[in-house]
């Protein structure tokens, strides 16, 4: 099981994942707003999505645990799927 952190204080502005979705390394998962900004969240690890520990809207710090993945091999789309 692996947790995608929070890399700085902003605001859930979006999820791009539910839980029981299958991702990858790379994949979009959230969009953040730091500092006037939008920021992507992209995994680091391939698995599931077993659990989002944030709504849309929320204020969170950094490294604060905002999705939970269990790894395991994906096997990821090929563009333009």
């Amino acid at each position: 099981m692996e947790a995608i952190e929070a890399p700085m204080q902003g605001l859930i502005v979006s999820f791009a994942v539910k839980a029981g979705d299958q991702v990858w390394i790379g994949k979009p998962l959230a969009i953040m707003e730091a500092m006037k900004m939008e920021h992507e969240l992209l995994s680091e690890v391939s698995g599931e999505v077993t659990e989002i520990t944030v709504d849309k809207g929320d204020t969170v710090y950094e490294g604060h645990p905002l999705i939970y993945i269990k790894t395991a091999e994906v096997e990821v789309p090929e563009a333009g799927q």
